[in-house]
């Protein structure tokens, strides 16, 4: 299926509903970048969230830029902090759109 690729910032409750989930693909990445299925409904939810078409090579870039900024964060954290106390508390990792 083909895909579209925007930014918009979720305000919370109605941003997707169960139907629009039903209705397209969706899933929301780290930069308020969102990967939606190339179908009316898809195009429908983008206009009315007030997304902002981009390409996937930009969508990526804004994910990668992001990524590099933690991962700077994360190396600068003292080694007491990067202790594995909870298992989702690691090195930020590359993330690949689909």
């Amino acid at each position: 299926m083909a895909k579209l690729y925007c930014t918009a910032t979720n305000w919370g409750k109605d941003f997707f509903t169960h139907k629009d989930r039903n209705d397209f693909y969706l899933s929301g990445h780290p930069g308020d970048v969102w990967v939606v299925g190339n179908n009316p409904a898809g195009i429908s939810w983008i206009n009315r969230v007030g997304g902002t078409s981009k390409t996937a090579v930009e969508a990526q870039a804004i994910i990668d830029e992001l990524t590099e900024q933690a991962k700077t964060y994360w190396d600068a954290l003292p080694e007491a902090e990067k202790a594995p106390t909870d298992p989702d508390h690691k090195r930020p990792e590359k993330q690949t759109l689909p």
